[in-house]
């Protein structure tokens, strides 16, 4: 499956080159900045961004995650605010009208 289509990188290229790191240094920290440079590519618009971790988290030999690729928590789906400052909450505004 491409995952960047920018720059044609595949889920395989992505699993490869883990493989690759792992391999070479397995106490390194890998990050998607170190996969890019792994494959010869650089970022481009980040759109594969979100694609680009959940593929690099499925992968058994990551290893030790750094905090962006870390599972998800849901603690700030209970949130309204959009994380806005106290005054600022659109929600706020129109209860005050």
């Amino acid at each position: 499956m491409i995952v960047c289509h920018c720059t044609q990188i595949s889920d395989h290229d992505i699993h490869a080159a883990i493989d690759w790191m792992r391999a070479a240094d397995p106490q390194t920290i890998i990050t998607p900045g170190k996969i890019y440079h792994a494959l010869g590519k650089r970022a481009d618009c980040g759109g594969c961004m979100p694609l680009f971790l959940d593929t690099m988290r499925a992968c058994d030999k990551l290893g030790v995650a750094p905090p962006i690729l870390r599972p998800r928590t849901d603690s700030k789906k209970e949130a309204t605010h959009e994380g806005r400052r106290q005054g600022h909450r659109i929600s706020e505004r129109r209860a005050a009208v």
